[in-house]
This record gives C-alpha cells, sequence and structure tokens, in this order.
C-alpha cells in the first residue's frame, strides 16, 4: 500500500512502577516484567547452519564470521534495551535465528533511527533491522527483505478525554507526539496538517512533537504533555499492553505494510540468503514461535510473501 516511509523504523517501551515512568538513555523497564515478553516462556526450536544458504553469504562475511546489525533500541517489543542494557525483542530474536541459519554471530549495535542508512552507506554496518518500511524510495539505495505486516496506530489515554475516533483527521488541533524520521512524522507533515488545513481546521502543532526516541514519544502521552501519540501498531499495540490500563488504542492499525530487513545493494546475494533463512524460519514454525513470544503474530508473512524489493509504495 502506499505507505509513506516508517522513519526508517522503530520501538517503545514503558516504565511501571506504581506509575508510568520511561527510562532515560532510550532503554525502558517494566516493573515486574522487565525485559521480558508476553510470552516469555515459549519454547523455540533450536537453529543450526544451512550450508547452502551459508554459500550464498559474500565471503568477505563468512571470513569474519560476524554480522553487524543496526537498530533502534527505544521501539518495543521490536527492539529495545533490557535491565542490563542488552538489546533485546522480536527483531532481535528473529536476527539471531536468521544469521544463525547463515553460519554468522550477530554483532547488535544501537543507533538513533534516522542515522542506520546513512550508516550502512558509510559501511558502518552490514544490515540495519529496524522496523524499516519497505518504500519504493529506499529500494533506490538498498535491497529489502520483506518480514512483517506493520501499519499505524493511535493512542491516548484511558478514558479518551479527547474524543478521538482513530481516524487520523480527528488529530487536528491535537498534541501529538511522535518519532523523529518516521512514517507517522511524514504522515503529520504531508498528509494530515494539509487536510487540516483544507477542511478549515487547526493544524497538529508543529507538526507533532518530535522526539529522538520512541520511548520519550511515550513520556509525552503518559505526562500529558501531548494528547496522543502515533507509532507503528505492534509498537502502540505493546505500549498499551505495559501501561497498565493507563493508555488506550484508538480504532484499529491502517496503512499496513512490510517491514523490509535493509542490506546495501552491490552485496552479493546476501538478500537471498536472508530470505532463504526467513523461509526456512517460517517453514518449520520457528517464526511464529518468535512472534508469538513477543505478542505480534497477527502481523505473520507466509513464506511465498517474503520478498525482496517488493514496495508497491
Amino acid at each position: 500500500m502506499n505507505r509513506p516511509p516508517r522513519r526508517l523504523a522503530r520501538t517503545t517501551a514503558l516504565a511501571v512502577a506504581g506509575s508510568l515512568a520511561v527510562a532515560g538513555c532510550g532503554s525502558s523497564k517494566i516493573a515486574g516484567t522487565a525485559g521480558t515478553a508476553p510470552n516469555a516462556s515459549r519454547p523455540m526450536n533450536a537453529q543450526s547452519a544451512d550450508q547452502a544458504l551459508v554459500a550464498l553469504v559474500p565471503a568477505a562475511l563468512r571470513a569474519r564470521g560476524t554480522v553487524r546489525i543496526a537498530t533502534d533500541p527505544t521501539y518495543a517489543p521490536n527492539a529495545f534495551k533490557d535491565p542490563n542494557g542488552d538489546i533485546i525483542g522480536m527483531e532481535v530474536d528473529l536476527g539471531n535465528a536468521i544469521f544463525t541459519r547463515l553460519g554468522l554471530k550477530p554483532q547488535w549495535q544501537s543507533a538513533d533511527f534516522g542515522i542506520i542508512i546513512g550508516g550502512l552507506d558509510a559501511k558502518k554496518y552490514d544490515l540495519g533491522l529496524a522496523s524499516f518500511t519497505d518504500t519504493r524510495e529506499r529500494e533506490k539505495q538498498l535491497d529489502m527483505v520483506g518480514y512483517f505486516n506493520a501499519g499505524e496506530a493511535i493512542a491516548t489515554l484511558a478514558g479518551n478525554p479527547y474524543k478521538l475516533t482513530g481516524n487520523a483527521e480527528d488529530l487536528c488541533g491535537i498534541r501529538v507526539a511522535v518519532q523523529t524520521n518516521t512514517i507517522e512524522a511524514t504522515e503529520i507533515a504531508e498528509t494530515i496538517n494539509p487536510a487540516c488545513t483544507k477542511a478549515g481546521k487547526p493544524e497538529i502543532p508543529d507538526n507533532g512533537d518530535r522526539f529522538n526516541a520512541q520511548t520519550d514519544a511515550v513520556s509525552a502521552l503518559v505526562a500529558k504533555r501531548a494528547q496522543a501519540m502515533m507509532a507503528d501498531s505492534p509498537v502502540v499495540d505493546y505500549v498499551v499492553q505495559q501501561s497498565n490500563g493507563r493508555l488506550m488504542k484508538i480504532g484499529s492499525a491502517y496503512n499496513t505494510a512490510p517491514y523490509g530487513i535493509a542490506i546495501p545493494k552491490g552485496d552479493g546475494r546476501l538478500a537471498e540468503a536472508v530470505q532463504g533463512a526467513l523461509k526456512g524460519l517460517i517453514n518449520d514454525g520457528t517464526y511464529v514461535q518468535i512472534l508469538t513470544k513477543w505478542g505480534v503474530q497477527s502481523g505473520a508473512l507466509t513464506a511465498d510473501q517474503v520478498l525482496i524489493n517488493a514496495a508497491t509504495g
């Protein structure tokens, strides 16, 4: 679908300790269950290298034996930091399983969402796994391997004190917290506010209250400095689930489109190797195990939907 670029993509988490508080430095804690998934005890299939896929990995990566993966660890449940500072989440588990199949040890590297693409261009990272929506614009400089369907969603305070309905146009004049460089930030500036102006309604102030970390956007909503928050649907679902009844989701997810693993063009057959590993994880059930562990199985793809550079918008 014609979905604006998701920041090149992200994650969120809340701290619930009697009252909500979001920890600084892009990390987050959830009292009593900090650093755990909704279904953390779910068993995972053991993984081993698939030599046919290993042969597709560029020789330099095979020789090094490691792969540098950039992610934005402020976007729970996709990627975030546990109380020890380790990066965890759905995308981390999925990446670990993929690269075990490819005979490589993942090295997860924390990065602000907005700098990951530049880091790939500069060869600082080998790939990005950070909730990037696959778009035609991104495919001009990257190969994108689809791995998960996500939409956009809106959250507000419990009880819906601002009487929102879930339609983006209803946000006219409302203070909306959003992460910088995300698809949601683009939508406010390029779609929602122009529609508000055309309808003779006040715009969302400042094109949204923008934060480098998704956790700070959540904090703004919880502290009532914002009246609503926009983020990717798995992030909103997770935040609401962890909010101890303080937040609620408004309406349903919309503008659904695949996330893509971002791989620099010219990296041999790495995209094919990643695609093959992911299809194998789907076929043996590991993929759904991982998504179910994090409570996001509604965004699952089938093996035939794991495509390279298949953006429609």
